[in-house]
């Protein structure tokens, strides 16, 4: 077997397993008897499970941030200067997401590891991204403040995150809500339909009015200064 396919059938079967099992739950050794390699190839190729899962996150990162940072030149350029509507921004971003995993079919397989990301303690996973892939996010995030200035930045991240919330719940459930619609509604959905049906109801939680308390909040410290 060649080298190159020893290493994707590892990332290959780590990449299942995780989304299936999650980070802790899944040893190398789980990985090596599906991926049918021996525990050397492993450290070899990768050197610690930390070291493959981060090799997992790159293999879809690596190509959405070359995608997004060219997608976001292309805005820029259509816009010349003045502020990118939030909807095509976030449009944008969920074509570029949508585009990447199908290339190798596996788009709710990236969603879930997404939600194991932020929701297992994998603070080296964290860093990693921020390292490698930081620059894109913090492109897209003043992107997204330009055309939200009524937000103060708390909230804007906020928001932010409860929207990557929802699109990962939705994405990662993909085959139940399809069946669920299927039997309930006889409706057949696609990918991009859901993503249609998803699209307004984030740009509307994005756009919505501040929470009472927080609107008071910015009057005062306006009036204090």
């Amino acid at each position: 077997m060649a080298q190159s396919d020893t290493v994707t059938r590892i990332l290959d079967t780590a990449e299942v397993l995780f989304a299936e099992r999650g980070f802790a739950e899944t040893s190398l050794r789980n990985i090596t008897s599906k991926a049918r390699v021996n525990l050397a190839a492993v450290n070899y190729h990768f050197g610690s499970k930390k070291a493959l899962i981060q090799a997992v996150f790159s293999r879809y990162l690596d190509p959405f941030t070359q995608r997004f940072h060219t997608a976001l030149d292309d805005l820029e350029k259509q816009h010349a200067g003045r502020v990118i509507p939030l909807e095509t921004l976030l449009e944008t971003m969920a074509t570029t997401v949508l585009a990447v995993p199908a290339e190798r079919n596996s788009l709710k397989v990236f969603m879930r590891l997404l939600g194991l990301a932020y929701s297992q303690a994998q603070g080296h996973l964290r860093r990693h991204i921020q390292q490698e892939y930081g620059g894109v996010f913090t492109r897209f995030t003043e992107l997204v403040r330009k055309a939200t200035p009524e937000l103060p930045d708390v909230e804007r991240f906020w928001r932010l995150h409860f929207m990557l919330g929802t699109v990962i719940f939705t994405l990662s459930g993909l085959d139940a809500l399809r069946d669920i619609a299927e039997k309930d509604y006889h409706e057949q959905v696609s990918v991009r339909d859901l993503v249609r049906r998803l699209r307004p109801v984030v740009v509307a939680a994005m756009n919505a009015p501040l929470p009472l308390s927080i609107e008071e909040g910015i009057h005062a410290n306006a009036q204090a200064s």
